[in-house]
């Protein structure tokens, strides 16, 4: 084992396997974990606690930043070891469990989570699962590849457990930037005015009297999903990049726009790779998530900083990154996510946010995290965060799906996770609709001429005029709002 990653000479004895670290988990209690998008997460204890609830009855309240790796939520739900979940979580396993009742999920604004643990106004953490690449001679810690909420964890859990991780590189000390606000009421300002302002910390302060366990693990992240961009996804970039260029020329941005956030997934890789060949430049990134297309803007001459909660990209990626971290160390920085995603410095620094939607309505409101309006998919993540307090608040998503039975598009949500209010700009891959400075009327309107897929136009169109027939300042024919969805239900289609 790798004793010289504990450099605190009292600690040394605290290390056990990761069998017997679980074991300090008991029934009933509340468990913090490090993770955020699959990125620094429980890679042993976790895993052995759902080993270990699959022959006793023991259930646990788990917070995370979001989501864990290496199918350990999946694991957990499977075991029967989760009471409620939160903030996020993207398992399949585990969502058919929420959706089933068995798991209570909490459906939270990433920026939120630790905030309600300060402020008192959730369960305190009985126990904590922090990755760490080692434990300075103070006894704090340096986390790995995401920060998240381990900052929060390591201050207010009454117990701790560390996972060092020897896959991971000491040279990770110095791309974190620890920072805690103050506590209510003697908070003060965030002094980040740009993006690659770092102004707390390296390592993640811990009080070396909590740390119950030490456990060795040797287990990279597990990989991104990187998809590969198809052409509605190509042609929703072309879309965006398109309003990018005439906001230029209107003068309302300059070629090196504001900070950008971009949501995971295939479309928010699309939208960033269509930098490369753009006349863009010096661009920032101000997110939550870096992805291979963040590096490939770097690499590019592009991208010139980027600040996150964490990095979670393809296993050729990491290889890329974390291997030769001289290169990349002074390009990015890694924060707690209560920083990457607070809105007043997401309000300071004019973020630009793509973010992706399951649907949204003609007036601009948008789902993005139930099927139908019950069953939860991921979660809202920080979208939410980032939509209401954006420069621009971007939301993309194709107009049809399943051989075009499905459109996304829809006279009323199932589901309201980010209101019309907290809309900008709509992009699907048949266009884009910029809804600024316009009436809900003119958002309908303009949403269906320009997002709506062919198949769906006429029936949007004469659902909207009937509406507007019945008058109102958003008109709808409310016994009609959700026959799409019904329609969907009871033939397998939304078309009439």
């Amino acid at each position: 084992m790798s004793y010289e990653r504990i450099r605190l000479e009292s600690l040394k004895d605290k290390v056990m396997t990761a069998e017997q670290a679980a074991l300090l988990i008991n029934n009933g209690m509340v468990v913090g974990s490090s993770g955020f998008t699959k990125a620094g997460d429980s890679k042993a204890v976790l895993p052995a606690f759902a080993s270990r609830a699959k022959s006793e009855n023991i259930k646990i309240t788990l917070m995370t930043g979001a989501s864990l790796g290496h199918d350990t939520d999946g694991k957990l739900a499977e075991a029967g070891a989760l009471s409620k979940r939160m903030p996020f979580q993207v398992d399949r396993t585990l969502r058919n469990k929420i959706n089933a009742g068995e798991v209570l999920f909490i459906d939270q604004h990433l920026s939120e989570s630790a905030e309600l643990l300060h402020n008192k106004n959730l369960p305190p953490v009985d126990i904590a699962v922090i990755e760490v690449a080692y434990i300075d001679r103070d006894g704090s810690i340096v986390p790995t590849t995401s920060v998240g909420n381990s900052v929060t964890f390591a201050a207010l859990a009454k117990q701790v457990i560390l996972e060092i991780n020897t896959a991971v590189s000491e040279d990770v000390y110095g791309i974190h930037d620890i920072y805690q606000a103050e506590d209510y009421p003697y908070r003060n300002v965030i002094p980040i005015v740009a993006p690659w302002n770092k102004i707390g910390r390296k390592t993640i302060p811990l009080d070396p009297s909590k740390v119950a366990g030490i456990v060795f693990t040797n287990m990279l992240d597990s990989p991104a999903d990187i998809a590969a961009a198809d052409p509605k996804t190509t042609a929703i970039a072309k879309h965006i990049l398109a309003f990018f260029e005439n906001e230029v020329l209107l003068g309302h941005l300059t070629d090196r726009l504001l900070p950008i956030q971009a949501g995971i997934g295939k479309v928010a890789n699309a939208v960033l790779m269509g930098f490369k060949d753009s006349n863009f430049y010096d661009l920032t990134m101000f997110s939550e998530v870096l992805q291979d297309s963040t590096f490939d803007l770097i690499d590019a001459g592009k991208l010139s900083f980027a600040s996150a909660s964490s990095v979670t990209v393809s296993a050729d990626c990491y290889q890329r990154v974390f291997g030769n971290l001289q290169k990349y160390r002074d390009k990015f920085v890694l924060r707690p996510q209560n920083i990457s995603n607070t809105p007043g410095l997401i309000r300071r620094l004019g973020i630009i946010a793509i973010n992706t939607a399951i649907e949204f309505d003609i007036y601009g409101n948008v789902n993005s995290t139930h099927i139908s309006g019950s069953k939860i998919m991921n979660g809202i993540g920080g979208s939410g965060d980032f939509a209401r307090n954006a420069y621009l608040s971007i939301f993309v998503t194709q107009a049809a799906s399943k051989e075009n039975v499905i459109s996304h598009v829809l006279p009323m949500v199932s589901h309201v996770d980010h209101t019309e209010h907290d809309v900008d700009i709509l992009v699907t891959d048949v266009g884009l609709a910029d809804l600024r400075g316009l009436a809900p009327r003119e958002r309908a309107q303009k949403i269906i001429d320009n997002c709506v897929h062919p198949d769906y136009k006429e029936q949007l169109q004469s659902y909207f005029n009937r509406a507007c027939e019945r008058g109102g300042h958003t008109p709808h024919v409310l016994e009609e709002a959700f026959s799409w969805h019904l329609r969907l239900a009871d033939t397998g289609t939304m078309k009439k």
